[in-house]
């Protein structure tokens, strides 16, 4: 039993609703807001949960005054009903007591609505700036469609990995890495867990992983950073890229789904239109794609505009918010994709675009031993620095494909932020490295 001198146990702001008139509550959280009236001054106490309101009588205030905001505070007061209380409850009688010295002025005002202050300042002050319930509404945003991704592979037989982030060869041949001395040798940073997640199919069949990849592009867009997070996906046993499509479309419902379950007020709080994932992805071949946004035929891959045209086409067409295009050239693929069978000039790939922006690249994998020797070598490229990964396909690997979904580009087209950045928690790209 509690000894009676004991306080109660913690009050989240949105459980205030539901304590009993006239008991006794214990909060904590940071002083979101200090009006002070003539007789009575009002704080707004914000915690995980959301906003709770404390009213202080003049006597009731210390000598040395009330902390200020942002202020880490401890709360002890009596539940009295109030209508005009963010819960419908608020406390009265208070004791508040600071668990920190007094915050100094943050950059921005937390307390308004919205944050009036430019990108850089936001990312310049990440650390205190991601306290405004719209800068974290949207990672409770992504948050929740981690859980819905997880959630959905894992009924579907998944295993979730965790594979190697310093590399001795580049993924992709041709592509920018970040080089880091490993003890003396040449390392680099994983631009994608490809080879590892391949591997693994012949291990588990089904396989997923969470967790960042490097991309020394020297881009400098909206849309591009150095450093996110890559939700990858690889399975056995396939027919052909349709599959991998197939289970693309499943747990981009179960994100959706997730999303409308546990973070309701975030969508609410950011006026979100979740997107329509329709019970099959429509599909156009990367040719037929050109000639519909009247690209020329022999384009090498779509420009931002053209995927912004398909969005429109999409929409208009099919009502869908994502747009599968099949059948990229060869040419411009990695070295371990599948070519179509009827024609090797186009592959068994797909780009995902959402909302007007490539999200999703995937595809079927070679996964014959001597298919991956002609392909590098179609490409005047030694097989000798992947030894170790297509050593694999000797012993014996099913047919397989996979995508991979980056976690910071779905929320930005989600929430439809202008900047990639802005839904990004300590974003890295060209030009940021702090904090």
């Amino acid at each position: 039993m509690r000894p009676p001198h004991t306080p109660p146990t913690r009050t989240l702001a949105a459980d205030l609703a539901h304590a009993e008139a006239g008991t006794l509550v214990r909060l904590q959280g940071h002083v979101h807001r200090r009006r002070e009236l003539k007789a009575v001054t009002f704080l707004l106490i914000r915690d995980r949960s959301g906003l709770a309101q404390v009213v202080l009588r003049t006597e009731e205030i210390p000598p040395c005054g009330l902390p200020p905001e942002e202020t880490a505070v401890e709360v002890l007061g009596v539940a009295t009903p109030s209508r005009q209380a963010p819960a419908g409850c608020e406390l009265t009688e208070s004791v508040v007591t600071p668990l920190t010295e007094p915050a100094i002025t943050p950059p921005v005002e937390l307390w308004r609505p919205a944050l009036g202050a430019g990108l850089p300042t936001l990312l310049d002050h990440a650390g205190v700036t991601w306290r405004h319930p719209r800068q974290r509404a949207s990672w409770e945003i992504a948050a929740s469609s981690l859980r819905g991704f997880r959630r959905t592979l894992d009924a579907d037989g998944f295993t979730e990995v965790q594979t190697p982030k310093l590399v001795a060869s580049a993924t992709e041949s041709g592509a920018n890495v970040f080089p880091v001395d490993y003890f003396g040798r040449s390392a680099y940073l994983a631009q994608s867990p490809q080879f590892y997640k391949q591997q693994l199919v012949g291990v588990f069949e089904r396989v997923y992983e969470v967790g960042p990849v490097f991309r020394a592009e020297p881009h400098d867009t909206v849309r591009h950073l150095a450093e996110y997070v890559s939700l990858d996906v690889e399975l056995g046993f396939i027919h052909d890229h349709r599959d991998v499509l197939a289970v693309l479309r499943s747990v981009l419902a179960g994100m959706v789904d997730a999303v409308t379950e546990l973070a309701p007020g975030a969508l609410d709080l950011l006026g979100v239109r979740l997107p329509v994932i329709p019970e099959e992805i429509p599909v156009i071949h990367f040719a037929d794609a050109l000639a519909q946004v009247g690209a020329h035929p022999d384009e090498p891959d779509l420009a931002p505009e053209h995927e912004r045209a398909l969005r429109a086409w999409a929409w208009e067409t099919c009502g869908s918010d994502v747009l599968a295009v099949e059948g990229y050239p060869m040419a411009k693929r990695p070295f371990y994709t599948h070519p179509q069978p009827d024609d090797p000039r186009w592959s068994n790939s797909f780009d995902l675009i959402f909302r007007g922006v490539e999200l999703v690249t995937g595809g079927q994998r070679l996964h014959r031993h001597s298919d991956y020797l002609r392909a590098l070598e179609a490409r005047g490229e030694s097989p000798a620095p992947y030894d170790p990964y297509l050593r694999t396909f000797a012993h014996g690997m099913p047919p397989h494909g996979g995508f991979a979904i980056g976690l910071e580009r779905w929320v930005a087209r989600l929430v439809e932020a202008g900047n990639i950045r802005e839904v990004t928690l300590f974003p890295r790209d060209l030009h940021r490295l702090t904090p």
